[in-house]
């Protein structure tokens, strides 16, 4: 709980299909859909090999640092200690109390620069607070390299999406309340609190080393080497229309991961298409599925919904393009992924089918079964995890997991 994305998947999930393949602490696990680390971090602490892409830059730092338990939980308290009292110390020369509702005098509040603040939703953080933010990030970044900072850096990261900033999840991202001051310094601390707590627990012993890449899922061959996974367990994009650069679109910009469009760019084409947000004229994933009757056909039921309903907009217009993206994106990692499975490997896919386009139904665990098994896998069984009420098509949609195994050539 370091850091964690709204709507993850629980780890009590992973550790249920960790004894369900049978794996041993020698085993090596993959979660090439890393997001904030879940699998890798039960992997972990069942003492097998848990190896992660994340093509995020904020939830793969995430991960890298929740992994990461060599750390002193008393030296990681005496550094924010010091790292507190500095930021409380410039904030008092500015006359301002972390305590306190309003500045006591006149300052001059700092600011992102335009173009990193023209990336935030709008509202997402108030000016005092971000100011203070701003102060104890100097602070800390003065610390780079101790040990510690790097888990001081992701407490300060929980605790822009948690405390410090106006966010609300429900499950979409968006603004809430908006709070024109609240503590920071302290709610930092608190936070790092935690993690010092969570340290004590397993400081000093003996877990095997992880590891997480900054990697697109498509292309693992590039960070993984062949025939070295044992296991996928993963919960990859979902066809949905959520732009999932959005929900961490704060803490990536406030903590400097992303500075500008370029960058954001940049990091949308490293992701699986999964929304209108992040498709591109020179996309070609579709190609993938070219044969594939079924995603063709519901591209075109999107398509024919959009003409009856008299929609024209140009994310409407996308919308069956995205999804014959989307399900080549998915089938392009699967087949970048067979060459570093072994003979035997045994795979968990949390997906969910959607209705996000037009309320055509997009039976998302059916189809990627099916991509699977043209790519040589074998469907063992789709399980249900759990099912969500649409509100959008009055329905009961169904979360499932999809268990492949890989036969090996």
């Amino acid at each position: 709980d370091w850091y964690r994305f709204v709507l993850s998947y629980p780890p009590h999930l992973v550790r249920s299909y960790l004894e369900d393949f049978g794996l041993k602490p020698e085993s090596t696990v993959l979660d090439p859909f890393c997001g904030t680390g879940t699998t890798v971090v039960e992997a972990k602490l069942n003492h097998m090999r848990g190896v992660g892409l994340e093509a995020n830059p904020f939830p793969q730092f995430a991960s890298s640092v929740k992994i990461d338990w060599r750390v002193d939980p008393d030296q990681l308290l005496a550094l924010a200690a010091q790292i507190a009292e500095m930021a409380l110390a410039v904030l008092a020369a500015q006359g301002i109390d972390d305590w306190h509702m309003q500045a006591t005098g006149s300052v001059e509040l700092r600011a992102l620069d335009p173009e990193a603040q023209s990336l935030l939703i709008t509202g997402s953080i108030s000016p005092l607070p971000l100011h203070k933010t701003l102060v104890l990030l100097d602070c800390l970044w003065g610390h780079e390299g101790a040990p510690g900072y790097r888990h001081g850096l992701l407490a300060l990261g929980n605790a822009l999406v948690n405390t410090i900033g106006n966010l609300r999840f429900g499950p979409e991202v968006g603004v809430g309340k908006k709070k024109h001051d609240t503590p920071v310094v302290a709610a930092w601390l608190a936070e790092v609190r935690r993690i010092a707590d969570d340290l004590r627990t397993v400081y000093g012993r003996p877990y095997p080393d992880c590891l997480v890449h900054l990697a697109d899922a498509r292309r693992l061959g590039e960070v993984i080497a062949p025939a070295s996974v044992d296991a996928v367990i993963t919960s990859p994009p979902y066809p949905n229309e959520k732009d999932y650069t959005r929900t961490t679109r704060l803490e990536t910009v406030v903590l400097g991961f992303v500075n500008d469009r370029a960058q954001l760019r940049a990091l949308k084409q490293t992701l699986v298409r999964s929304n209108t947000r992040g498709v591109y004229q020179a996309d070609q994933d579709d190609h993938w599925i070219a044969e594939h009757a079924a995603i063709q056909e519901l591209a075109a039921a999107i398509e024919s919904r959009r003409v009856a309903m008299g929609k024209t907009s140009g994310f409407e217009r996308l919308y069956p393009r995205v999804t014959r993206l989307y399900f080549g994106g998915m089938a392009r990692h699967l087949a970048e992924l067979r060459p570093i499975l072994r003979p035997g490997a045994l795979l968990a896919y949390v997906v969910g089918d959607q209705a996000s386009y037009l309320r055509v139904m997009i039976r998302t665990g059916q189809l990627l079964a099916g991509i699977a098994e043209r790519l040589g896998y074998q469907v063992v069984r789709i399980d249900l995890f759990r099912t969500r009420f649409a509100t959008a098509t009055q329905s009961d949609l169904r979360e499932e997991v999809v268990v492949l195994r890989w036969p090996g050539n």
